[in-house]
């Protein structure tokens, strides 16, 4: 089975994250794409972040009636601080007849050169990364690489700290996220 891996806080999801996912998963050649929720880094003082497993929650409760999309807690065993590197090899280990995908908006692939041992996860799996709008340029040496896939999904403007920040502010953020999503965090008064 060929997984793309979605990396993120998702703090919280929202149909941004949904509407990218369901493209890749839909129009590329992967069978399905995993949330991996990434932890809370205990090196780093972030108030804003919920917890592990209420993030995890919410992953489940928006992709659970897609069967294509997964939520992964995979990375919260790991030792922390964690690498993308050290993720991709303890996957491909876990699950051996799976090959392993990264899925990344094309500002992050602009500081990819950047990240530990990039040229090893390379070397080892495909990047499939969808459009963003970001100032600066991809490296020359990742323009037409043949495992760098570039996704024509649709151009999300989204972000969860917006979210957050309007939840904080009582403004109606209902049509921003999936319906079971947006009734956990008013149940559970998160971001307020």
């Amino acid at each position: 089975m060929k997984v793309g891996l979605y990396f993120g806080s998702f703090n919280p999801i929202h149909i941004g994250h949904l509407v990218i996912a369901n493209h890749i998963a839909e129009y590329s050649d992967l069978d399905q794409v995993w949330f991996v929720v990434t932890p809370h880094n205990p090196f780093k003082k972030k108030s804003s972040l919920l917890d592990n497993y209420q993030r995890l929650e919410m992953v489940y409760l928006a992709t659970k009636n897609y069967t294509k999309l997964k939520p992964s807690d995979i990375e919260f065993n790991l030792p922390q601080p964690n690498y993308t590197v050290n993720t991709l090899a303890y996957l491909q280990e876990k699950h051996p007849n799976n090959t392993f995908a990264l899925i990344m908006g094309e500002d992050n692939l602009k500081s990819f050169h950047k990240w530990k041992n990039y040229d090893v996860i390379l070397e080892n799996h495909h990047i499939y990364v969808y459009p963003r709008i970001s100032e600066n340029t991809v490296e020359t040496q990742f323009h037409n690489h043949s495992k760098i896939h570039f996704v024509d999904a649709p151009i999300m403007q989204l972000s969860s700290t917006f979210i957050r920040t309007s939840i904080k502010e009582g403004k109606n953020v209902k049509p921003m996220l999936p319906h079971k999503v947006w009734e956990y965090l008013d149940e559970m008064n998160f971001y307020r």
